[in-house]
């Protein structure tokens, strides 16, 4: 690769089509192009920022007027152990190419996102979780090592005894330290293709949050699905799902049922409809009634409790059910925002959350809920409590009120002691950063970013809106 920028440049966005920013773009396939890269921007007075499937939600992936490093094309597998279940793969290898992998040997990723078109790099980047925080932790606990390449020319091994401070502060540090050049994972034993799933419908907050308490540590996976239109008595009902793995000998068709054939997500819904039409027919209710009238559908649908066996690939990768299924949300595009609540507060937080949204006229079409636990990692976003993530479809004519909304949903969730993701939220300021992470954790990252980076060549949107006054 001969570094080049003009005809490089390119008009980027985030996953929500809410934030755009032009860039040069280039896309590396070994470690000694990312090192040309670092020094072309050297040369150019240009920052760099590193981009797996561009999934984020927010500006993480985005680097205006500066180079975007795309993983993508480095997606190999280095060495995988089916025996010992550890696997080692370069940084642009997608969630669906690992478990494709693996799965057949009787293994499945620890921890998953909600997508399986997520890179490892931007998964260890975000510091994924998933549906199982409280059993599992976020996928940075599942790491047994990583190399990296630093803007200072220096390729680093890291692991949670060597170089631990740089493990803990990579694993979720979004790029601006060094860049991921192999991962290596220690992937989780399974012995069938399906789990054992449980759903129910929950009244309304307070039953919806008790109930993911009392199940969370029962269970391998525990999701909630909140209707974030309903008021009064309502407010805060939805639909919980619980999952387990089946343990040896349940399965009667094992060598069935791991086969990547089997964990195929359907192309048509029903059998009949091409499931990459559908997005055209949900914009006409991505709307506040519509949304109310699906919701109010769906819960009533759901007020039942049913058990039932689901494949892995159906149950982990909803969002991969509907290709492009964010375009429904039209040219504005959607922000979502995630808050974590400590678990004695989070009840009193959300109600005055959803309530104020409703209020405004502003309410979120998707809520999501699950249970977390803490972690050791530096820019950590967990708590011992609960998280909520909701989806806001921005227009011409909401986007300031919509700004305004969400920086006083910060200020309720900093009251409450809650905490932030950094691949969620789009309007989070400084002064919220500083005050949820606080001073001696920003201290410490920004003495491991002169260590690392004392040029500061990595930067990203992200990391100007809320890191570089914080």
């Amino acid at each position: 690769m001969k570094p080049s920028l003009l005809e490089r440049f390119r008009l980027l966005d985030n996953f929500g089509h809410s934030l755009a920013a032009p860039a040069y773009l280039f896309h590396p396939r070994k470690v000694e192009e990312i090192a040309e890269v670092f020094e072309l921007a050297r040369q150019s007075g240009l920052s760099v920022t590193a981009r797996g499937a561009g999934r984020s939600y927010n500006d993480a992936a985005l680097n205006g007027g500066g180079i975007v490093l795309d993983f993508q094309q480095m997606n190999r597998i280095l060495a995988w152990d089916p025996v010992s279940g550890r696997i080692t793969v370069e940084p642009g290898l997608t969630l669906c190419q690992l478990w494709q992998a693996v799965l057949p040997d009787g293994w499945w990723p620890p921890v998953v996102s909600g997508t399986m078109t997520t890179t490892l790099g931007g998964c260890l980047a975000a510091n994924i979780h998933g549906k199982n925080n409280y059993r599992m932790g976020v996928i940075g606990e599942h790491v047994v090592e990583f190399t990296a390449l630093l803007p200072t020319g220096e390729l680093v091994t890291c692991s949670s005894k060597h170089n631990g401070d740089l493990f803990r502060a990579m694993i979720g540090g979004f790029g601006l330290l060094g860049v991921f050049t192999s991962i290596t994972l220690q992937m989780k034993r399974v012995y069938s293709g399906l789990l054992n799933v449980r759903a129910w419908g929950v009244p309304d907050l307070a039953t919806h949050l008790a109930e993911i308490e009392a199940n969370a540590p029962e269970h391998d996976y525990t999701v909630g699905w909140l209707d974030a239109t309903a008021g009064g008595r309502w407010l805060g009902r939805g639909q919980l799902h619980t999952a387990d793995y089946l343990h040896e000998g349940e399965d009667p068709n094992p060598s069935q049922t791991l086969r990547v054939e089997y964990q195929t997500l359907p192309n048509r819904f029903f059998g009949l409809v091409p499931k990459s039409l559908l997005h055209d027919f949900m914009a006409p209710f991505l709307n506040n009634p519509g949304v109310w009238a699906v919701n109010t559908v769906k819960y009533l649908l759901g007020k039942g409790d049913k058990c039932y066996r689901q494949s892995h690939a159906a149950f982990h990768f909803l969002l991969d059910y509907v290709p492009n299924w964010e375009l429904a949300y039209g040219r504005g595009g959607l922000i979502q925002y995630q808050s974590f609540l400590p678990k004695q507060t989070a009840a009193d937080a959300w109600r005055e959350m959803l309530t104020l949204s409703q209020r405004r006229g502003l309410p979120s079409y998707l809520g999501v809920t699950k249970r977390h636990r803490p972690d050791g990692f530096l820019l950590s976003h967990s708590v011992d409590g609960f998280s909520l993530a909701l989806d806001f479809k921005v227009t011409a004519t909401n986007r300031s009120r919509l700004a305004a909304l969400l920086q006083e949903f910060d200020r309720i969730v900093l009251q409450a002691g809650g905490r932030f993701y950094f691949a969620k939220n789009s309007e989070t300021h400084p002064e919220t950063a500083r005050a949820f992470l606080g001073e001696e954790t920003l201290a410490q990252f920004r003495r491991l970013k002169k260590r690392c980076d004392p040029e500061n060549l990595l930067e990203s949107d992200l990391y100007r809106r809320v890191f570089e006054k914080a």
